[in-house]
């Protein structure tokens, strides 16, 4: 009996070690893409933060002074500030328009189709180009923004929509939900599909209203679909940077420049490659972070009764 139940599990546990082979081989490209794309310039970069790293010439040990420099850098402080009210307002901005909008194209209507297509349009256009597209729009004399509101008679003249902080941010803020609402509204759309039309038609005929319906089954339902959207939207604004260098250039009075612009600065701009490195890991550490508790937050609310 013992020598027949080895000449059974010598088999099995052959079958299983191919199949966890064949496994690995599987993933093997997937894990090497990620190593060298990410984890070695990742690692590198931490190196180089270490140093003082110049464009020319050798790189010289300084252990965690560029770190120290950072906390007393005012000016990175504002950036990251800048960034933090940046991102606040255009997640709530991309939210508040991209929900109604995939509550509407959701439910079955003549020409749907072509409606998701017109809304999503605007994501195929790169960040850049979308950028130069709403500088265009919104300059003084060959522009339309500031034309058709002297047409309508908002305004005595066509205004200088990118001269002051106050509408240059306006201006930021309406081509990023211009350009990202259809693809947040794609995300929050996938949720909705999945909530079960019986659900819904439990809750009609129980007597819920729409907002009843929509705060006590729809968000409930949604939280994974929202926490994914709010994921991709918040890492998104966080590493802001093509709005603000082509439609600002980190104006008016340098008040515009995003934490990414910063570190762009004191990478290419005044070469300090060091400096920047150690600013690109605070950043990175700062992604994880936000994540991080985004996830948490999610599960305590599943968890609770």
């Amino acid at each position: 009996m013992t020598g027949s139940g080895s000449e059974i599990l010598l088999p099995r546990r052959s079958r299983r070690r191919r199949s966890n082979w064949r496994g690995l081989a599987y993933i093997a490209p997937a894990m090497a893409l990620v190593i060298v794309f990410f984890i070695m310039p990742v690692l590198f970069t931490g190196w180089m933060s270490l140093h003082n790293w110049p464009l020319m010439g050798a790189s010289r040990w300084i252990g965690f002074n560029n770190y120290y420099r950072m906390v007393n850098d005012t000016r990175f402080m504002t950036a990251l500030n800048f960034t933090a009210y940046y991102t606040i307002i255009v997640t709530i901005a991309i939210f508040a328009v991209a929900f109604p909008l995939a509550i509407f194209v959701e439910k079955e209507r003549q020409f749907v189709s072509a409606y998701r297509t017109i809304i999503f349009l605007p994501v195929v256009v790169g960040l850049a180009t979308a950028s130069l597209l709403w500088v265009w729009l919104a300059n003084v004399d060959s522009g339309f923004i500031g034309p058709a509101l002297k047409a309508l008679g908002l305004l005595e003249k066509s205004p200088n929509l990118l001269a002051t902080f106050d509408t240059a941010f306006l201006t930021v803020v309406v081509m990023v939900v211009w350009k990202i609402a259809g693809f947040t509204m794609i995300i929050l759309l996938t949720g909705l599909q999945a909530i079960p039309s019986e659900l819904t038609e439990a809750a009609r005929i129980d007597g819920a209203g729409r907002w009843q319906r929509f705060r006590h089954l729809t968000l409930p339902l949604m939280r994974k679909t929202i926490a994914l959207a709010l994921i991709v939207s918040v890492t998104g604004s966080i590493l802001a940077f093509d709005q603000f260098y082509i439609m600002t250039s980190g104006g008016p009075q340098n008040k515009m420049i995003s934490v990414v612009y910063y570190i762009f600065n004191q990478s290419f701009v005044s070469f300090n490659l060091g400096y920047g490195a150690a600013l690109s890991i605070a950043l990175l550490a700062i992604l994880v972070a936000i994540s991080i508790v985004q996830l948490w937050l999610l599960r305590v609310r599943e968890e609770r009764p």
